[in-house]
C-alpha cells in the first residue's frame, strides 16, 4: 500500500503544478494549431498567384500607415517638447523663482522654449520614416507577390530620407553615423552566432568598456589637438561641461606643435579671472602650468573635486529629463499605475548616469595635472591617455548602457581619426 502524503499542502501543491503544466501543453498545442493553419493559407496564397496578406487585417494599407505615422509623429514630439519643458523648469528652480513653475507663461513661452520647431522636425522624422516604411512595404509586397526580406531593406532605404526633415545636416550626419554603427554590430552579431567570424577579445566580460575607453581616448585627443575633426555640437557640450576655458585648450595645442602661444589671449583670460599677476607668459614654454588651467584654484586636487561637483550640477537635469520623459510618454499606462516607483527609478537613473560624466570629468583632469606635477614637458599623447583612463568612469554605468555609450562614441571617435587624412589628401589635391 502506498504511503500518503505526511503533508497536505505537498499533496495540493503536486496537483497544481500538474494542472498548470497540462494547460500550457495545450495552449502550446493551440498556437502549434494555428501556426499550421497560417503557414498553410500562406501557401495556398502563394500558389494561386496572389500576394501574401498584410499583418494588419482589420485596417487598410492606407490606414495602417497613416495611423502608424500619427502615433509615432505625436509620441516623438510629445518627448521632444516634454524634455523641453523640464529642463526649462530646472532652470527657473535654479534661479529660486519656484512661483514662475506655476506661471505657464515662463513655463513655455514661445520666447523661452524654443523648442516647437525642433519637436515638429523629430516627429515628421520617426512618423515619416514608420508611415513611409508600412507603406512600401505594402507596395512592395502586392507589387512583386511575394513577402522576402527584400521588401524590407527596399522600404526601409526609402523612408530613411525622412531624415532630411532635420535642417542640421551635422545632426543628419550624426544620426546616420550613429545607425551605421549599429547595423555594424548587428551584422557582427549574426555572423558570431553563426560561428562565422568573432573578433579578438569579443568574449570578454568589460569589452564593450574597452571599446568606449578606446573611442574616448581618440575623441578627447581630437578635442584638444585637432578640435575641427569635431562637429560643433560636440566641441560645445564637450567645453561646456569642462572646467577648462577654450583659451587655454588652445595654448595647450599650440604648444604640443612647437607654435608660439597667443600670450595675448592667455592673458586676456587670466585678467577676466584677477590672476593676471601671478603667472609667468612665455611664447615658447615647456608646459602650459596648472596655474594657467586652473587659475581659480591653487589646489589641483580642489580643482578636480569642484569640477567632478559642477558637472553634476550642470547635467543632472539633462539626464534627468532624458530618462524621466520619454518613459512617461512611451509607458503612460506604467507611470499612472506605479508613479513613484517611475520617478524614482528615473531619480536613481540620472544620478548614476551623472556621477560617470562628472567621474569622467574629473579623471581627466585629474591625469593632466598629476603629469604636470611629474613631467616638464607637454606631450599630446597625454590627452589620449587621460581620455582613456578616464573612460574607465564608464564602469559606474549598467552594463546595458556600455555598449550603448560605445557605439554612440566610437562613429565620432573614427571620423575625428580620418578626418586629418582627408584633410591632407585634400591640401594636396588644390598644391598639384
Amino acid at each position: 500500500m502506498p504511503a500518503l502524503p505526511k503533508n497536505p499542502n505537498s499533496s495540493s501543491r503536486l496537483l497544481a503544478d500538474s494542472a498548470e503544466a497540462e494547460r500550457r501543453l495545450l495552449e502550446a498545442e493551440e498556437r502549434l494549431r494555428e501556426a499550421i493553419e497560417e503557414l498553410q493559407r500562406r501557401q495556398r496564397t502563394a500558389a494561386s498567384g496572389q500576394h501574401p496578406p498584410c499583418d494588419h487585417a482589420d485596417d487598410s494599407c492606407v490606414a495602417n500607415a497613416i495611423g502608424n505615422l500619427c502615433q509615432s509623429f505625436l509620441l516623438s514630439y510629445g518627448v521632444r517638447v516634454g524634455i523641453g519643458i523640464l529642463l526649462r523648469a530646472f532652470k527657473l528652480a535654479r534661479r529660486q523663482s519656484y512661483s514662475s513653475l506655476l506661471d505657464l507663461k515662463q513655463l513655455v513661452s514661445e520666447k523661452d522654449l524654443i523648442v516647437r520647431e525642433e519637436a515638429c522636425r523629430v516627429g515628421l522624422l520617426f512618423g515619416g520614416f514608420t508611415g513611409s516604411y508600412h507603406a512600401l512595404r505594402c507596395l512592395l509586397r502586392k507589387l512583386r507577390k511575394k513577402e522576402t526580406p527584400v521588401n524590407a531593406i527596399l522600404a526601409g532605404s526609402i523612408a530613411g530620407l525622412s531624415v532630411l526633415a532635420l535642417d542640421d545636416s551635422n545632426r543628419r550626419r550624426t544620426l546616420a553615423l550613429y545607425l551605421l554603427a549599429r547595423v555594424a554590430q548587428c551584422a557582427y552579431n549574426s555572423a558570431k552566432s553563426k560561428n562565422k567570424f568573432h573578433l579578438w577579445g569579443s568574449h570578454w566580460r568589460h569589452g564593450d568598456s574597452l571599446l568606449f575607453a578606446l573611442a574616448c581616448a581618440q575623441v578627447m585627443y581630437a578635442f584638444v589637438m585637432r578640435p575641427e575633426s569635431l562637429p560643433k555640437s560636440y566641441q560645445d557640450f564637450i567645453q561646456k561641461t569642462g572646467p577648462v576655458a577654450a583659451p587655454v585648450y588652445k595654448a595647450v595645442r599650440e604648444n604640443c606643435r612647437g607654435s608660439p602661444v597667443d600670450v595675448a589671449s592667455i592673458s586676456a583670460y587670466l585678467y577676466r579671472r584677477g590672476k593676471s599677476n601671478n603667472v609667468k607668459l612665455e611664447e615658447f614654454p615647456s608646459i602650459i602650468p596648472c596655474s594657467v588651467i586652473h587659475p581659480d584654484k591653487n589646489s589641483c586636487l580642489a580643482h578636480n573635486a569642484n569640477a567632478a561637483s559642477a558637472t553634476f550640477r550642470k547635467t543632472f537635469p539633462l539626464y534627468f529629463s532624458l530618462t524621466f520623459v520619454p518613459f512617461v510618454v512611451l509607458h503612460l499606462q506604467k507611470f499612472m499605475d506605479t508613479p513613484a516607483r517611475t520617478f524614482w527609478l528615473a531619480v536613481k537613473g540620472a544620478v548614476r548616469s551623472t556621477t560617470f560624466l562628472s567621474a569622467f570629468v574629473g579623471i581627466f583632469q585629474g591625469v593632466i595635472c598629476m603629469h604636470r606635477k611629474i613631467a616638464s614637458k607637454d606631450h599630446k599623447l597625454v590627452y589620449w591617455v587621460a581620455g582613456a583612463i578616464a573612460a574607465l568612469s564608464v564602469l559606474l554605468e549598467k552594463k546595458t548602457r556600455r555598449s550603448e555609450l560605445a557605439l554612440y562614441v566610437l562613429p565620432r571617435a573614427g571620423e575625428s581619426l580620418w578626418w586629418p587624412y582627408f584633410v591632407h589628401a585634400w591640401e594636396e589635391s588644390c598644391t598639384t
